[in-house]
């Protein structure tokens, strides 16, 4: 017994350190082979197609500096830099607009695909690619090759296929259209959401109701031109009386008004306020965060015949030009216009033959498409595609009519390559005449030039509506409700060196009267970030660099000090008496600081409050919409905040939630779940921070827990909120802080989450994260150089040779 209990020892000692070896074995294995696709920073490499060197210079942080002798040369380059240290991220952002993502991961992936795919923009890349100039063309090409060469020089594919076991599939010129056509997703794509949501509540509630819980603006409205709008009266009983009617059900909070979106800043001061005399622009984008950050900064210089060009700022992996930055004379930057760029179009469709529907000049038959998805590890999926004479058919609405979606992004004539004469503007003028001609999504667009003058417009390619403001579905079968062809840039608006040297955007409304009915309304944010921004702007006299960042980092919480005021009424003497936690939480509410900061519970209880009240005072109308269309989703009411604040300033007993016996009840009901959502414990120890901290992570750390802390950036608490201009929230915020006076760059300030590489063991995979966390100013313009890469034209005698033969020469980390 005893020598069969030693075998057994021994069998088992043997076994583990076979299976210890094993898994040694494979850590080294898996390691040396990520370690083969780190990208190159040191050394030469021949590329085909250069017509003269171009170097790529690299400083401490890993931004590099690309110079070379043409654009298309520097766009080669650009291609081969993106894809060493980010061509994963660029393959998801193509794959995200193709809906090809299920090639690569599967059945989980293809509902997305699926909802991608129906807009067939790989034929929109395909048709803007054809119609692009000569000199765009030359630069797609150049770009996708050098992006192809850039792949071939690793001495392995990016780790993220290694771990996927899939191989980069090539890059094609269309590609890049692709990467800017997943933007018209982010930041245009639920346009058509929130059109539904404003149809169903139109078409379910009385008018007087619908119109006053859905404003189109607000008294914290912060236009550059036109008023702030006053809240409509609150609508009489003989209007709608809820009282007496059915309580509602309650369940799941509505947060209205709070719906996660694609925000930004921008903001400029004319040279008149400054303390140089240079204008200034502020730019901070808010996107969703993820690693690698959506952004990579470079620095191009090339020739222009004589002249020589420079521009700096951050680019988007996948495009070869800088999308945000500064060129030495002009400078701009980008917020989401949440303008009208989408319509859903009611289809009426024939009764004697389902596959027909009306349009002007009579009823048309569907087009029906096939498209193929292929799916990793399972068969392929035909999704079928009905397009009419607006564009494809997407959805059926609440009483089960079809509808098609007419959207800027379908047309190649709104996706282009146009954002590069950015590149080469040298005034305001030319920048807003190069702004109104680019195809990218509708967007703010602000500059400064190098003469200390400022100007906004609206970038991109805008319809020109004609029967109807685009606010509710409708049926466009009859042609009185139409698009007419695109406005001309001169019909777009715009304002040029404003009298009192400000401009401001924050994604509110920003015009009023027949410039708002241009723009329309795609659900735009509330105003108090834009009010903000503006009176800290109007706050001062002079303003330097660093207090423009200061704007950027406000996180006082002015939208909340009325609901603070309230709360404090609600914890009276009287209701916080019998109860300890409601004593504490009004004694942490007292001390609140007025921030958005991470050690405030107070603020936290506060804007817990907010939310509980918006939810309590919509939720009787919420019930009646979702009865009518489950789908309903109230926080497409981003103005709530105005009626609801009349609502609890008056409150009339017909308006009413019936599950309360008065206002009080409601008030205090509210104020009790702020404190619960808190959690158990001492209330104190339950800041913003614990609930605002960051996750920013890399897309492959949930499939692969185990190395997701080596993926993704460090958990930190982080103050800022949706309403105020250091917005943040734990998955989304500013994927950038830029602040650059054109021709003063070396004056600069750039912050950016994550750092430069794509690749865990780069050096340069964090490098920056911390500055961005804190807020501390970073230079603009790249450092000094600390790796030089040298890319040669490859001799026509080599062209045969492969990337390898030139590998042993190259230098890596």
């Amino acid at each position: 017994m005893v020598l069969r209990l030693r075998r057994a020892a021994r069998l088992a000692l043997v076994t583990l350190a076979v299976l210890f070896t094993v898994g040694a074995g494979c850590s080294i294995w898996l390691w040396s082979r990520i370690r083969s696709s780190l990208p190159l920073l040191d050394g030469e490499v021949a590329l085909e197609g250069l017509t003269a060197p171009v170097t790529v210079e690299r400083d401490a942080q890993g931004v590099p500096t690309i110079r070379g002798r043409t654009r298309a040369d520097v766009a080669r380059a650009t291609g081969f830099v993106h894809a060493q240290d980010r061509f994963f991220q660029m393959d998801l952002l193509r794959r995200r607009a193709s809906g090809e993502l299920s090639e690569l991961f599967g059945k989980d992936a293809l509902e997305v695909d699926r909802r991608a795919r129906l807009h067939r923009f790989r034929m929109v890349a395909e048709r803007s690619v054809a119609a692009a100039t000569s000199e765009q063309r030359a630069a797609l090409q150049a770009y996708a090759e050098g992006v192809n060469a850039g792949i071939a020089a690793l001495r392995d594919r990016p780790f993220e296929y290694i771990v996927l076991r899939a191989a980069p599939a090539p890059w094609l010129p269309e590609d890049s259209l692709l990467v800017g056509l997943t933007m018209f997703i982010l930041l245009n794509g639920e346009a058509d959401a929130y059109d539904s949501a404003l149809g169903v509540l139109h078409e379910t509630l009385p008018k007087g109701i619908a119109d006053f819980l859905s404003p189109l603006g607000t008294e914290w409205d912060a236009p550059l031109t036109g008023e702030p709008m006053r809240t409509a009266a609150v609508p009489g009983p003989e209007v709608l009386d809820l009282r007496g009617g059915p309580r509602p059900a309650g369940g799941a909070p509505s947060r209205a008004g709070e719906r996660p979106s694609a925000g930004s800043n921008s903001f400029a001061v004319a040279g008149s306020r400054t303390a140089h005399g240079g204008a200034i622009l502020a730019n901070d984008m808010h996107l969703g965060h993820s690693v690698p950050n959506v952004w990579y900064r470079a620095s191009l210089a090339w020739s222009d015949g004589d002249a020589a060009r420079r521009a700096t700022g951050v680019t988007l992996p996948g495009i070869p030009l800088v999308v945000a930055g500064s060129n030495g004379r002009v400078a701009w930057g980008f917020t989401n216009s949440y303008g009208d760029w989408q319509d859903l179009v009611v289809l009426e469709v024939d009764g004697s033959d389902p596959d027909r529907y009306l349009a002007p000049g009579g009823a048309r038959r569907f087009e029906h498409v096939r498209e193929r998805l292929r799916v990793k590890g399972g068969p392929d999926e035909v999704l079928e595609i009905a397009l009419t004479v607006w564009g494809p058919v997407v959805d059926r609405d609440h009483l089960g009519r079809p509808r098609a979606l007419r959207w800027t992004a379908h047309d190649a004539a709104a996706v282009n390559l146009n954002l590069m004469q950015l590149e080469r503007a040298g005034s305001v003028e030319e920048a807003l005449d190069a702004a109104n001609v680019s195809g990218i999504p509708p967007q703010n667009f602000v500059c400064a030039d190098d003469h200390g003058r400022i100007g906004w417009t609206v970038a991109g390619v805008l319809p020109r509506r004609t029967g109807f403001d685009g606010r509710l579905p409708t049926s466009w079968a009859d042609g009185a409700r139409r698009w007419d062809g695109w406005r001309a840039p001169r019909e777009t608006p715009r304002i040029v060196d404003p009298p009192e040297g400000l401009l401001w955007t924050a994604n509110a409304r920003t015009m009023g009267g027949a410039e708002l009915a241009v723009l329309g309304d795609g659900g735009t944010w509330l105003g108090a970030r834009a009010r903000q921004i503006r009176d800290d702007l109007r706050a001062r006299a002079t303003w330097s660099e660093r207090d423009l960042l200061a704007i950027q980092l406000d996180d006082r919480a002015l939208l909340l000090e009325r609901w603070q005021r309230l709360l404090l009424d609600v914890l009276a003497p009287g209701a916080v008496t019998a109860d300890a936690r409601r004593a504490e939480a009004r004694r942490l509410v007292l001390g609140w600081g007025g921030r958005a900061s991470v050690d405030s519970a107070g603020y936290r209880i506060v804007r817990n409050f907010r939310m509980a009240v918006l939810d309590r005072v919509l939720e009787p109308f919420g019930a009646q919409l979702r009865s009518r269309d489950p789908l309903f989703d109230a926080s497409y009411l981003t103005q709530a905040e105005g009626p609801v604040w009349r609502l609890v300033g008056e409150r009339p007993p017909h308006l009413l939630n019936p599950r309360y016996g008065n206002w009080d009840d409601l008030l205090l009901a509210a104020a009790d779940e702020a404190v619960r959502e808190l959690g158990a414990g001492d209330l104190a120890s339950h800041t913003w921070g614990e609930r605002n901290t960051s996750r920013i992570r890399h897309p492959l750390s949930r499939a692969i827990p185990l190395v997701g802390r080596v993926l993704d950036m460090q958990p930190d608490p982080l103050p800022g909120d949706d309403h105020m201009p250091r917005f943040q929230a734990p998955s989304a915020g500013a994927s950038e802080r830029l602040v650059v006076s054109p021709g003063r760059e070396a004056e600069g300030i750039f912050e950016m989450p994550c750092g430069q590489s794509g690749h865990p063991l780069s050096p340069f995979y964090r490098a920056g994260h911390r500055a961005w966390v804190r807020g501390e100013p970073a230079p603009f313009l790249p450092g000094t150089a600390v790796h030089a890469l040298a890319l040669a034209p490859k001799p026509s005698a080599e062209l045969r040779h492969q990337a390898s033969d030139l590998r042993p020469r190259q230098k890596r980390p």
